[in-house]
């Protein structure tokens, strides 16, 4: 269990303490938004760190390849979850972002079954930002922030679409022809 692996594990453990401190009194309590908030960050800055430390250090693991992934999808779905709970975001939207996460999940599953790993591409990486950020924005709820959050979501879900059909259109051979 190396240093990115830990925080990865971390990543997981934080999340009911976000739901929590999110759902506590229906969202209604400033306080425990923002903890919910500073849940939400350090949360997301295990994923960048774990990366960027299992790379530099050469610390890659088949742990950390499989529960990296899933610890993100894991802490993004359930905030949009929450969100939708809280009146906050369509659910719509949320069908549309989880509906991609399982559409790319269900690619590399199939490419990793013929000895293909397909790496995140940057769409992917933006999309991750974006929502990551309009998260925190929705968490904190700030009605002088109320045009940069509703901008950030949007820019989220257009990216969420975007990166789904450059993923399809770069990796379509997994799916027609077996092999790329």
């Amino acid at each position: 269990m190396n240093l990115p692996n830990k925080l990865t594990v971390l990543r997981v453990i934080l999340i009911p303490f976000f739901v929590l401190s999110l759902m506590i009194f229906d969202g209604e309590r400033i306080l425990f938004r923002y903890l919910a908030a500073a849940i939400f960050i350090v949360a997301s800055l295990t994923d960048m760190l774990d990366g960027k430390i299992a790379r530099k250090y050469n610390l890659v693991t088949n742990f950390g390849k499989f529960m990296d992934p899933l610890a993100d999808k894991l802490l993004v779905c359930s905030a949009l979850i929450c969100l939708v709970e809280l009146g906050q975001l369509p659910a719509w939207m949320v069908i549309l972002i989880v509906s991609r996460e399982f559409i790319i999940s269900g690619f590399r599953l199939v490419a990793a079954e013929q000895g293909i790993v397909i790496a995140a591409s940057y769409w992917g990486k933006f999309k991750t930002t974006f929502q990551m950020i309009a998260v925190i924005l929705m968490i904190v709820k700030l009605p002088v922030l109320w045009l940069l959050t509703e901008a950030c979501t949007w820019i989220a879900l257009i990216l969420t679409i975007v990166s789904l059909v450059d993923y399809i259109m770069k990796n379509h051979k997994v799916l027609t022809e077996g092999r790329m």
